[in-house]
Formats: C-alpha cells, sequence, structure tokens
C-alpha cells in the first residue's frame, strides 16, 4: 500500500512538472501562430508585449493570454489605432496545443479586457476596418490553412471597454463607453441559443447636434441563431434607456444586399415617468421621488431593407396627455403637459425621412407654452416650419426643474411666432425664403455672467419679425453705472441663433452714462486698477466680439473710460471681424471738443490702433495731466495756460486695459497753440533757463497762434524747428526727448544788444547810430537731462565779450574820422562811466562760440571769458588808444583826408 501510495505520489509531482513546463515549450509556438496569422492575414501592423501560456488555473484546459495588443492602420490612416487591449485570454482544450503548425486552433472562451475599438470613414469613403488581405486562389497551391483559428464559443466577455464609430461625411459620431457585455450559448446543429447581457454609455452626434449624451442603455437579449438562414430572431427581449424600459420582438436577417430587418417595439408601461427616465441623470436628480401623473406611450415600427442605398422605412409615436411632474424639493410643477410627436420614413429613402411634433405644451403657474414644429428631409436642406406661442417666467425654469445654471437667469418672455425656412436659405442669406411673422417681447430680465463684471438687466425688450429681417423696436437695458436704449433691424437672426452665422444688422444707441469698466470682465477690471498703460500684463485683453457684422450709431452723454468723463459722445461704428472702425466720432472734453476717426482691431493676440484725432480749442493744462500719451509727447506743455488745437496721426497696439501702449505708438502731430500765460513756477526746466538767461521772464511770455510740429516713433519724439518771440527776441527751438523724459534740444535766442547789460548799452549810446540799435546776437541755450532735473548751459558770456569787440571796433571807426579830441572826451566818458557798471552772467560757459567780424587794423590781445564786463571793456579801450597811437604816422594821411572830407 505504501509502495502504491508512493508511486502515486510520484506521478503526481511529474504532472505537475509537466504543467508547469509544457507552457515554457508552447509559448514560443503560440507567439509565432499568432505573428503570421497577422502576416498572412492583415494589411495591418500587429504588435503585442506578451504570450502567456498556462495550464494550472484553467486546468483541464488551457489558457492563452496576450498583453497590451495593438493593431495599428497603414496608409490612408497611417498611424491611427483601430484596436487596442490590455489583454486578451483564450480559453482551448489542452489538446490543442499538441497540434501541428498548419492545422487551426479551435477556440471556446474568449475574453477581453480594456478593450477599445475605433472605427473610421473619412471624407474620400476609405474606411479603416477593411484590414484583410484578399488574394486570387491559385488551384496549383493548396490553401494555407497555416496559423489559423476556428472558434467553436461557448462563453465570451468584454469588460470595462469602449466602441468609437467616426463617419466624416456624414458628420456622424457615435460612442459607446463602458461597455461590459457577456454572452454564452447553447449550440446545436444550425440553430442555436444565444443569451446576453449588455450596459453602456451611448452618445450621438449628427452635423454638430448632440442627439444622445451619455445616456445608460442596458439589454439582455435571447437571440435564436440561424446559421443556415443567417438569420437572428430576438425573443423574451427587454432594454433600458437610462431607465425607460423597452420591449422588443422581431429579426435581423442577412441577405446578399445587406440586412433584412422587422423590429417592433414599446414601453411595457404607460407612465408619465417613464419619459423621465429618458432623460439624462446628470440632469434630472431624484428621479424616483418625482411626483407625476398622465400617461405617456412610446411604441415604433423598423421594417425593411438596410443597404447601401436603402434603410428601413420606421414609424416612432411618443404620446402623452394633460401630464404633470414636480420634484419634491421644488416650489413649482410643470402641468397640462401635452406631447404628440412621430418621426417616420416610409419610403426607404433617407431624405424622405421627416419629425412631426404636432404638439408640445406645458404650463408653469399660470404661464402657458404651446409649440409645433415640422421638420422635413433632415439629412440635406432641412425645411423648418413651426409655431410658437406662450409666455414663459424665466425664474421658474430653476423653480419647477433640477437644473443648474451658472449664471442668474429671470425674466417674463412672451412670443407669439410663426417660421418657415430651409437651413440653405439661412447658409446663404437668401431672405426670401426665409418666413418670419410675429413679435417677442420681455421685460425685467436679469442676467449674470462671470464674463460680465455687473448682472445685465434688460428693463423691456420688444422684437417683430418680418421676412429677412428683425425689427428691434426697443431696447431698454441697465448694468452697473450704464443705461442702454437701443432700436434698429436684425438681417440674419436666425442665421446666428441656428448655425455659424455673424449678427448682422444696424443699431441706433442711446445712453445717459456709458461706462467702459461696465463691461469688462473682472479679471480686466482688476487689470485696469493695478497696472499702467505702458505697461502689459498676462490676463486677457478685451476682445471685440467675433459674432458681430453691424453698424451702430452712437450718442451717449456721457461716457466714463478710467478718469476721463467724454461729454455728447456722438459717431458711428462699423464692426466685422473683430475690428471696430470709427467714423466722424466727437465728444466734449477738457472744454474743448475732440473727433476721432480709424480703426480698432482685437483680431490678433495683441490689439491694435489706427486713429486720427482732431482736438479742437482743448484746455492745455487739463488735457495734459489727463491723457498720458499728450504728455509723454509734450511734457513741458502742461506749464501753459490756454487753448490748444492739434491733430494727432498715432498707431500703435493696446495692452490689456485698452489704453495705448507708449512704447509701440508712432506718427506725427500739429498743433496749434493759444494762450496768454505759462506758469514757470512748478517747471524745473524753465526755472533754470530763467536762472541763466536773466533778461527773460517766461510768465511774461506771449504763446498766440504758436504753431508745432512733431513725429514719434520707438519711445522718441522730434519736434521740428519753430520759432516763439519774446517781445523783440526771437527764439527757434528744435530737438529730440524720449518717452523716459530724456532731452536734447537746443533753443537758438537772437538778443538785441540793448538786452546784454549797461556797459553794451553806454557803447551803443556813444556810437548813437541807427544801424547799431539795431545789432543783436545769437545766444544758444543747449538743454539736456530729463523735464525733472534739467541741464541747461549757454554761450551768454561769450556772446556779450565778442559784441563788446564789435562795438568798439564800430566806435573806433567813427573816432578816426573825428579827431584826437574826441578821442579824449570818449576815453574819459567811458572810464568816467564805469564807476558802477552793470553786472551780467559770468558763470555760464559753452563750448559753442558766435563768430565776430575781424580787426585787421588794431591789434588787441585775446580776450579771457572769465574777466568782468568792465574789464573788458578798458581792455578794449587800451586796444583802441594803442592802435591809434601806435599806428599814427601810418595813419595821418588817412586822418587828413578823412578831416577834408
Amino acid at each position: 500500500m505504501k509502495k502504491f501510495l508512493k508511486i502515486i505520489g510520484i506521478v503526481l509531482l511529474v504532472f505537475i512538472a509537466i504543467l508547469v513546463a509544457i507552457p515554457f515549450v508552447l509559448e514560443s509556438k503560440i507567439d509565432t501562430i499568432f505573428q503570421n496569422y497577422a502576416d498572412n492575414n492583415l494589411d495591418a501592423d500587429l504588435t503585442f508585449d506578451d504570450v502567456s501560456l498556462s495550464l494550472i488555473s484553467s486546468f483541464p484546459k488551457a489558457e492563452v493570454s496576450v498583453k497590451n495588443l495593438k493593431i495599428t492602420n497603414r496608409a490612408p490612416f497611417k498611424g491611427e489605432n483601430l484596436a487596442i487591449a490590455k489583454s486578451i485570454s483564450f480559453e482551448m482544450a489542452i489538446s490543442e496545443l499538441f497540434k501541428g503548425t498548419d492545422e487551426p486552433l479551435e477556440v471556446n472562451e474568449v475574453i477581453a479586457d480594456e478593450l477599445l475599438l475605433v472605427l473610421k470613414t473619412n471624407k474620400t469613403g476609405a474606411v479603416n476596418y477593411d484590414i484583410v488581405k484578399t488574394s486570387e486562389p491559385n488551384p496549383t497551391k493548396p490553401a494555407d490553412s497555416s496559423s489559423s483559428f476556428s472558434f467553436d464559443i461557448d462563453n465570451y466577455k468584454i469588460n470595462n471597454s469602449a466602441f468609437t464609430y467616426i463617419d466624416e461625411g456624414s458628420d456622424i459620431k457615435f460612442y459607446l463607453t463602458e461597455i461590459n457585455h457577456s454572452g454564452k450559448g447553447i449550440f446545436s446543429g444550425d440553430i442555436s441559443e444565444l443569451d446576453t447581457k449588455t450596459e453602456a454609455n451611448i452618445s450621438l452626434a449628427m452635423d454638430s447636434t448632440e442627439y444622445l449624451s451619455n445616456n445608460r442603455i442596458k439589454l439582455d437579449a435571447l437571440i435564436d441563431i440561424d446559421l443556415d438562414q443567417d438569420k437572428y430572431s430576438f425573443k423574451e427581449n427587454k432594454g433600458y434607456i437610462n431607465e425607460l424600459p423597452l420591449e422588443f420582438e422581431g429579426f435581423v436577417q442577412l441577405v446578399e444586399a445587406g440586412q433584412q430587418i422587422d423590429i417592433s417595439f414599446k414601453n411595457p408601461e404607460s407612465s408619465f415617468k417613464d419619459l423621465m427616465a429618458v432623460i439624462p441623470k446628470a440632469y434630472a436628480k431624484n428621479l424616483e421621488q418625482v411626483a407625476t401623473s398622465g400617461q405617456f406611450t412610446m411604441n415604433g415600427i423598423i421594417k425593411g431593407l438596410n443597404s447601401d442605398d436603402t434603410i428601413p422605412g420606421f414609424d416612432i409615436n411618443l404620446n402623452s396627455d394633460n401630464a404633470s411632474f414636480k420634484f419634491p424639493d421644488l416650489p413649482k410643477s410643470v402641468r397640462n403637459i401635452i406631447i404628440d410627436a412621430t418621426v417616420k420614413n416610409t419610403t426607404g429613402n433617407i431624405d424622405d425621412t421627416f419629425v412631426d411634433l404636432n404638439k408640445l405644451n406645458f404650463q408653469i403657474d399660470e404661464d402657458v407654452f404651446k409649440s409645433e414644429i415640422h421638420l422635413k428631409n433632415l439629412t440635406k436642406n432641412m425645411l423648418v416650419d413651426a409655431n410658437l406661442d406662450g409666455v414663459l417666467n424665466l425664474a421658474n425654469i430653476t423653480k419647477a426643474y433640477p437644473v443648474e445654471l451658472e449664471n442668474e437667469l429671470k425674466g417674463i418672455l412672451k412670443g407669439k411666432i410663426h417660421t418657415a425656412f430651409d437651413m440653405n436659405a439661412i447658409e446663404t442669406n437668401a431672405y426670401q425664403r426665409i418666413k418670419n411673422d410675429g413679435s417677442v417681447s420681455i421685460s425685467d430680465f436679469v442676467f449674470s455672467s462671470e464674463d460680465l463684471i455687473n448682472p445685465l438687466q434688460i428693463n423691456k425688450a420688444d422684437l417683430t419679425f418680418k421676412p429677412g429681417t428683425v425689427s428691434l423696436n426697443r431696447f431698454d437695458a441697465l448694468t452697473g453705472k450704464s443705461d442702454l436704449s437701443a432700436t434698429g433691424t436684425i438681417t440674419n437672426l436666425l442665421g446666428f441663433l441656428l448655425s455659424d452665422k455673424k449678427l448682422q444688422g444696424h443699431f441706433n444707441v442711446n445712453s445717459n452714462t456709458f461706462a467702459i469698466s461696465d463691461f469688462m470682465s473682472e479679471d480686466d477690471a482688476e487689470a485696469k486698477s493695478n497696472t499702467s498703460s505702458t505697461t502689459t500684463t498676462t490676463s486677457e485683453s478685451l476682445k471685440i466680439p467675433a459674432f458681430l457684422d453691424c453698424s451702430i450709431t452712437a450718442n451717449a452723454k456721457t461716457v466714463i473710460y478710467d478718469n476721463l468723463n467724454l461729454k455728447n459722445v456722438k459717431g458711428r461704428l462699423n464692426i466685422k471681424d473683430q475690428n471696430a472702425n470709427l467714423q466722424d466720432m466727437t465728444t466734449d472734453i477738457f472744454n474743448g471738443q475732440l473727433g476721432l476717426s480709424g480703426n480698432v482691431s482685437t483680431k490678433d493676440v495683441k490689439p491694435s490702433f489706427d486713429m486720427k484725432l482732431a482736438m479742437q480749442n482743448f484746455d492745455i493744462s487739463e488735457s495734459f495731466a489727463g491723457l498720458e500719451m499728450l504728455e509723454a509727447l509734450a511734457p513741458i506743455a502742461k506749464v501753459l495756460k490756454g487753448k490748444l488745437n492739434s491733430t494727432i496721426d498715432v498707431s500703435g497696439f493696446l495692452d490689456s486695459t485698452f489704453s495705448p501702449d507708449l512704447s509701440s505708438i508712432s506718427g506725427y502731430a500739429l498743433a496749434s497753440i493759444i494762450t496768454e500765460k505759462i506758469n514757470s513756477e512748478n517747471s524745473p526746466l524753465l526755472t533754470s533757463l530763467d536762472s541763466k538767461l536773466d533778461f527773460i521772464n517766461f510768465d511774461d511770455f506771449i504763446l498766440k497762434d504758436l504753431v508745432t510740429n512733431l513725429s514719434f516713433k520707438d519711445g522718441q519724439v522730434s519736434v521740428k524747428p519753430f520759432t516763439i518771440n519774446y517781445k523783440d527776441i526771437p527764439i527757434e527751438v528744435s530737438g529730440t526727448h524720449s518717452f523716459a523724459n530724456v532731452m536734447n534740444y537746443s533753443a537758438v535766442l537772437q538778443v538785441p544788444a540793448k538786452y546784454l547789460g549797461s556797459e553794451v548799452n553806454r557803447l551803443i549810446g556813444k556810437i548813437n547810430d541807427n544801424e547799431v540799435n539795431k545789432i543783436s546776437i545769437p545766444i544758444t541755450a543747449n538743454i539736456g537731462g530729463t523735464f525733472s532735473s534739467p541741464n541747461v548751459k549757454t554761450d551768454l558770456t561769450t556772446g556779450i565779450s565778442n559784441l563788446t569787440q564789435q562795438l568798439i571796433e564800430i566806435e573806433k571807426q567813427k573816432l578816426i574820422g573825428q579827431g584826437k579830441d574826441k578821442i579824449k572826451d570818449l576815453l574819459g566818458g567811458i572810464m568816467n562811466g564805469q564807476q558802477n557798471p552793470t553786472k551780467t552772467d559770468s558763470t555760464s560757459t559753452t563750448d559753442t562760440t558766435v563768430p565776430t567780424k575781424p580787426v585787421d587794423s588794431i591789434p588787441t590781445k585775446p580776450v579771457d571769458s572769465t574777466q568782468s564786463t568792465e574789464d573788458k571793456v578798458k581792455e578794449g579801450v587800451g586796444n583802441i588808444l594803442e592802435g591809434i597811437l601806435g599806428g599814427r604816422k601810418k595813419s595821418n594821411k588817412k586822418v587828413q583826408d578823412s578831416t577834408k572830407n
């Protein structure tokens, strides 16, 4: 006995060892079978990570598992995945493993985990699932059955998988997700029975319209399979769409032309709650607690040939009469619900499908809404004929139905409209084929959104529908501090609502107060308050809506933009492609008037503008303090008191707050200044100039009719030379400055000699000649630094010195002709008159000197610029004496000739 048990134990150990060892021997064979099958039969690339074989866990059968299987398409879908599976396992008899490579394997069970299957048809009609190779049979060569499979499946499962079908030509997208499907069969000859269970989420979209959105479906189907007739009959079948139960029966039979279908279905119950069950759970919570009344029935027939040219005919009906529902946690109920709807196709031609919504009526409180809609030619140029009539309190929507709106919505909507059109007429703006008749009004409408910083309140709006146009008879609205009233016409309202058309029309808009900040998003408003106009931010800029294609005639008493109050704003805007064209815009501001024309575009990432501005009678101090761009162009102008007329052509970019980005602007300006006075007290530049030029008082300047030209680009302003007059002193100014206020200017003053000190004036008086009284010299002031910290240099001292030499030379020539006594008198008078000379500026120096008239006949000493005026005069007189006395003999004849004359 012990020997027998020992033998049994040894056999078991050997058997277990064989079960463990066989997989290592056979796995390479199975791997080869898979790869050979793909190479010989598939026009696609098959890859997988690993093939494993187990005999122990599935004993007495063998289990083969393929990990991370992937089938990748070739052209024209190159690189796209047709199928991906985390794992696929096959169960078969162990004896199948010992067959030759030329014999097919018989598989009994298949289980797929996380299978993703994508079927696709592109716009040319090519499909990605036609991957099986086709070849002409060779009668001289036997069919190659190596590395093939045969299936005798009595159990299969698909776990946590997904299926996608996309038809780009027809714009159809069909999705099944979270698929769990299993089936098992009883197979006996040609007639078998398959019992299946399926759960999944279904979504369907056609022509960008979503008809099903993640609806839950369940199907328990018992199917008779007649393999001889290729006929599949449904019996004892029950399915669910969300919680709506449906029973169906009939068959599908494969025929040469396609599939012959004959199926009927109905909902086994007749409660209105069955209809509520179709609503996706995301939009209707706690359906089991909803109180309903009334009946609902749904039934249909699908019968006919499904082929490349035809579809089965169908007749689907939905009916409900005097139904109601009320959610337990909501105060309002929806009652008197009447539904009479039919979807039909009686010809098998898909274009002949039509929908008749004969009645869709309901009532909330005392508000009754009625509608009737008929749709034909659904797949081509759809025809629409609809009647809408009723009253709807928008605030009651969330009180009667548990929909979670992102934004507040309330108001009373009233309408009675009949419309008939075809979709092609909307797409091509064929208004003669759009038949509209009726009116719509809304009152006390309130809408809030994260895109609006304040809720929008429409007190009253009235629209009248006519063929081709919609008239906006009245529109009164408030938001924040702003009020709006408008009238106008809309030419394609249906195109805007039902397709991707832009909103076209013309509007007349009036406002008492229009605050730009009321129409900014919260992020933009924050950016406006926290950044300057020369700073760009990462927040999104304001955008002109892309859907607008209209013209607006505007009239606003007050427009508030940032710190500016614009009065009596009038003009016209043409808006298209995110571009606003301003025409004849005028406004009262800074006690004057501003005119604008040009463009603003927000189409690109950074908004841009190109404008012409005309300023008339602007208060200079107010405008330069209020407009940063003006202050950057001419910072010195803010010290002026008076009026400004100017034209400016400017282009550049706008920052996130819709203000000009000063570093980007370029253009030119022409300015005419009308002023009576300069306020130099708060100007370091004028104070510095005043200290250098003591004969000028800037407060006495009169800049009447001053005209200047300037250009600007890349942050630099260039001022063309212009001349201003101070009394009888003309001053020519030119130069440049940057937006950072770094200056490089020069001012050339033609200064009459009489302003240059008492010494110069005594010389002029002694000469006593009208021509001498007209003498003036150029004094140059070079201005650098910044407007707040200027650096001013003048050549005033050198100019006075040179003038003194000129005057002495003139007097010398006169004395030569008048004799020795006159020279003594003049010299004595000059010397006696130098007791209390008037001091002039001797501190400023410059690199620039004023050329003087050469003196050939009188030897002079070099002039020391550091000498006082008194010293210079004495030295000049000395030079005269030296010249006269030293050259007396040589000049005697000339003196005698002069005396004779």
